[in-house]
């Protein structure tokens, strides 16, 4: 994956960070009191595990959009595929302040599975334009099933 523009790299993961950094504000008070509360399915990981993979995600989202996006803007399937990445980003957002803000694990049930499919629907938009772009998000799609799974057990247990 020759750099051809740094600024272009740049931009996407901060644009991918920030949705993870504006999610943060809900999620952390949360986590810290009504999080603590609940009860969690058995494969919980421990709170500590969700930083660290959330940066790493939102890493390789900013780097498949860079890959997208250096194919030129001028192209149809790019802005296409750009747009529904930035649609994913804002389900993605949504979906914290929905478990965390709202504390409302029903409602960001339904939209974890609408953020689901948004993030199928930008892999395939991606890979019209950049394989790998379309594999680095593999990563992710795998993690959100394991958060819609956690996501499904709290709403079930509690």
């Amino acid at each position: 994956m020759p750099l051809t523009n740094p600024l272009k790299l740049t931009i996407t993961i901060l644009l991918s960070l920030s949705a993870g950094f504006i999610g943060s504000f809900f999620t952390a008070s949360s986590v810290r009191n009504w999080y603590t509360t609940i009860e969690k399915p058995a494969l919980n990981p421990p709170s500590w595990v969700f930083g660290p993979v959330w940066t790493i995600l939102f890493i390789l989202m900013g780097v498949a959009a860079y890959l997208v996006w250096k194919e030129g803007l001028e192209k149809k399937r790019v802005k296409v595929a750009l747009g529904i990445f930035l649609g994913q980003l804002v389900l993605n957002t949504l979906w914290s302040i929905l478990f965390f803000g709202l504390q409302n694990p029903g409602t960001a049930l339904i939209e974890i599975i609408i953020l689901w499919l948004a993030i199928v629907v930008t892999m395939v938009a991606f890979y019209r334009v950049s394989k790998l772009a379309a594999w680095l998000l593999v990563p992710y799609i795998l993690w959100v099933s394991f958060a819609s799974y956690l996501n499904y057990m709290i709403w079930v247990l509690n």
